[in-house]
């Protein structure tokens, strides 16, 4: 068992990404398992949290098999497993419905989460994507592609877990990895974690109001 939990997986990350500590950066978070990882490195960091909203496209009556991902944008991003989507047999059309299905579902989360806040601006600054872990890369791909359309000044891929052939993968899609473990053989994220408990939406919110940075205004000078 390589940690305690996602704070603990999170803890243990901002260590590894304690260099960037200083510059102009913002964490995004997958939600919902990323969000505690991603607060913690927030928090050491002393830099600002917000939310990378992605979606997974499943295959129909096959809910562990992943055949594209989605994020929400204007346009939203979509990234299709082509090898996946030959092998379930899934048609074009049928394709479409399942990412208009999941984007639905990404705006009723951008409601309920980010309704009263304005998104941190990436342009030219270091970001720094942080999920709970990396099984087969899909999520992650659209993640980067949907930040790298936001001009950021230099992006960061940071999981505490992953396979070692899904990290190849990544190579050239981020302009740093960090990645703490690289177990083989590579079971399932939640196998490296001793608590793997489900990320409610009120921690979700909770966790996003407490790294709210304060407002200048409400500064007070002694």
């Amino acid at each position: 068992m390589l940690f305690q939990d996602r704070h603990d997986a999170g803890q243990q990350l901002a260590d590894a990404l304690a260099p960037f500590r200083g510059q102009d950066c913002v964490v995004l978070a997958l939600p919902r398992g990323g969000i505690p990882v991603a607060a913690e490195v927030a928090t050491a960091l002393d830099v600002p949290l917000d939310l990378m909203l992605v979606g997974t496209v499943a295959a129909p009556r096959q809910p562990e098999l992943t055949i594209g991902a989605v994020v929400d944008g204007s346009p939203p991003t979509i990234v299709r497993d082509d090898e996946m989507i030959s092998i379930t047999g899934i048609r074009e059309k049928q394709f479409k419905k399942l990412c208009a299905d999941a984007l639905s579902q990404l705006e009723r989360r951008r409601q309920l989460y980010q309704a009263r806040r304005q998104p941190e601006r990436l342009a030219g600054k270091t970001v720094i994507l942080v999920d709970d872990g990396v099984a087969t890369g899909s999520t992650m791909r659209a993640a980067l592609q949907a930040a790298r359309q936001r001009r950021p000044g230099l992006l960061v891929m940071a999981v505490p877990v992953a396979p070692p052939g899904t990290m190849e993968n990544f190579h050239g899609k981020a302009d740093r990895i960090v990645c703490l473990q690289m177990p083989a053989p590579f079971r399932n994220v939640g196998s490296y974690y001793e608590n793997f408990e489900h990320v409610s939406d009120a921690e979700v919110s909770s966790l996003l109001e407490a790294c709210t940075p304060a407002p200048r205004h409400a500064m007070h000078l002694r």
